[in-house]
């Protein structure tokens, strides 16, 4: 299993030892889409849905969401974190809303899973509170945009 970390030398999953590893800031930058019909889209944006402010639901959600990634990917390590931030780009050309969060923290390993998790719970939630009027939503192009601190230092994505 070379050059995978959660792999001991027999092959079974483990936690990566971070134990010697140097405190450093870190920080990671993820998005990822949701495309719906316009007449939904209209509605989040006038916050007219009858379960109240979507986007608002879906912020807090994804913060909470990267808060509890360590009790949703078995290997992740639980991280203290300093801030995650999640927001909305509503593109009425596509009838989607582009969302990208940020997570932070000074640690030992980085937030790269955490910035993912809060888009993807994000995502759901907009799913979720929307699904009686549009089934069909479509979540897409979660991806990890940024990442710096550590070891590897600076990635850049698309």
């Amino acid at each position: 299993m070379s050059g995978f970390t959660h792999f001991d030398e027999s092959g079974a999953a483990a936690m990566v030892d971070v134990s010697q590893k140097p405190v450093t800031s870190r920080s990671a930058t993820a998005r990822g889409r949701i495309t719906m019909t316009a007449e939904t889209l209209s509605m989040i944006l006038a916050k007219g849905h009858k379960k109240g402010d979507v986007l608002g639901v879906a912020r807090l959600a994804g913060i909470m969401g990267a808060k509890r990634t360590s009790d949703l990917i078995p290997l992740c390590h639980p991280l203290g974190l300093s801030k995650v931030s999640v927001d909305f780009t509503p593109d009425e050309a596509t009838n989607s809303i582009e969302i990208e969060a940020t997570a932070k923290v000074t640690g030992q390993t980085g937030v790269e899973m955490e910035a993912l998790t809060a888009v993807s719970v994000a995502a759901l939630t907009i799913y979720d509170m929307c699904k009686a009027v549009d089934k069909a939503m479509q979540i897409s192009d979660i991806r990890l945009t940024h990442k710096e601190g550590g070891k590897s230092g600076v990635f850049e994505g698309a």
